[in-house]
């Protein structure tokens, strides 16, 4: 067996949408990419929702000359207004995993929100009408899990066709692309595509599924299979959406950051030193102060935090609570990250561990961990410096001299 193919690499999405994105066009990539149907059927029967409201189906169907998955949800239910609170206990009462739970929330907290700001209401006042519904409820559920059962670690997506026209909805005609997915989409950025005919190509729940859940780029990938999901509609081309499933290529690992930035010159010094601290412990995956000259010459510090997305609003609230800061930046970035793994080495003085990074499975360097190397040169009474180095030289020794394409733990 080649050594290298045993490494795990990180498994990764890209969602091409040629002809728009709604839930049951995802629902049909995830099932044709091989998630059961049994399996999603079983998901929702959680939601303790009368069997005799809703069933689901798939079968596979042509889109001009292209074979997909259909999966048709049908609900038979009253006028159900339900606001977000509603939709909020139905998800929390079937006790589904943290993942799924806390990103299907989320998809219908971005829809309320769009809604509410569409219609000029608060968003606790939001009567969801369609996105309501119960078919939007099994497509948003549906789509999170069926995500995180394929092992998808990261979501990407193409650009979307935003066709014209009208369409109806509670409130009457409406323009398309319908308000709330034009403003969704807005919200993150989402780049756009040609258009191959008028219609609703995107649906607001397709929308509020791809701004929560997805990064709008196209990223280097090995691909494995693809997954088909078909539309309802038949138009003139193949109403279809297709699911890259993969591994990240490359030399490195792609991550979705955020960096919060602020200058401040009115801060006691001694105070960056907790601040810092508070923020690492918080998750931030770095933090860094660089000095700078501000307004009327005066010096002062640039304090930048790099962290998960989903960190954001915590670690903005936490720089305007904790400095004298009026105002933070924020910009979303990309990082390269090597494969890294703690591994122990043994030397004359005792067992230390080493960070090892590897690009390609081939190891590119091994690091000591220094408080490791601190506590024992304090029990060996001997210098920092004597630990460090006997670490080292057994980290190279193992993993550098005995060959450039050694594998962790061999």
């Amino acid at each position: 067996m080649n050594p290298q193919n045993s490494l795990s690499k990180r498994s990764i999405a890209f969602l091409d949408t040629p002809s728009g994105i709604s839930g049951d066009m995802f629902l049909g990539c995830l099932i044709d990419a091989g998630w059961p149907l049994v399996d999603l059927i079983a998901l929702i029967e959680k939601l303790d929702l009368p069997s005799d409201e809703w069933s689901i189906s798939a079968k596979e169907v042509m889109r001009g000359p292209l074979r997909a998955t259909l999966v048709d949800v049908q609900t038979s239910q009253g006028h159900h207004h339900r606001r977000l609170g509603d939709i909020v206990q139905i998800i929390q009462r079937a006790r589904f995993s943290a993942p799924i739970e806390t990103q299907a929330i989320a998809v219908f907290t971005r829809l309320a929100q769009a809604e509410a700001n569409v219609h000029g209401t608060a968003i606790d006042e939001v009567h969801f009408h369609e996105v309501g519904a119960l078919d939007a409820i099994i497509d948003v559920v549906g789509v999170v899990a069926g995500i995180n059962a394929l092992g998808i670690e990261a979501l990407y997506a193409s650009g979307l066709p935003l066709g014209e026209g009208w369409t109806r909805s509670a409130h009457g005609p409406i323009p398309l692309p319908a308000p709330a997915t034009l403003l969704l989409l807005a919200e993150v950025g989402a780049p756009t595509r040609t258009v191959p005919g008028p219609g609703e190509l995107v649906t607001p729940t397709g929308a509020a599924l791809l701004a929560e859940l997805a990064t709008f780029a196209q990223p280097p990938m090995q691909l494995r299979r693809i997954g088909h999901g078909a539309g309802q509609k038949q138009f003139d081309w193949p109403n279809i959406a297709r699911l890259w499933l993969g591994e990240l290529a490359g030399t490195s690992r792609e991550e979705t950051h955020v960096e919060l930035s602020t200058n401040i010159d009115d801060m006691s010094p001694e105070l960056y030193d907790p601040v810092c601290n508070n923020l690492f412990a918080a998750g931030a995956s770095d933090v860094w102060v660089t000095p700078i000259q501000m307004k009327k010459g005066r010096p002062g510090v640039l304090l930048t935090v790099l962290a998960p997305t989903e960190l954001e609003d915590r670690l903005a609230t936490m720089l305007l609570e904790e400095t004298t800061t009026l105002g933070v930046r924020a910009f979303r970035v990309r990082r390269h990250i090597a494969e890294r793994e703690m591994q122990i080495v043994e030397t004359a003085y005792g067992s230390i561990p080493v960070k090892i990074k590897r690009v390609n499975g081939i190891v590119r360097g091994a690091k000591p961990e220094y408080e490791a190397c601190r506590r024992l040169a304090h029990e060996k009474h001997l210098p920092v410096r004597v630990i460090y180095d006997a670490a080292a030289a057994a980290a190279h020794a193992r993993w550098i001299i005995h060959g450039s394409s050694a594998i962790l733990g061999s």
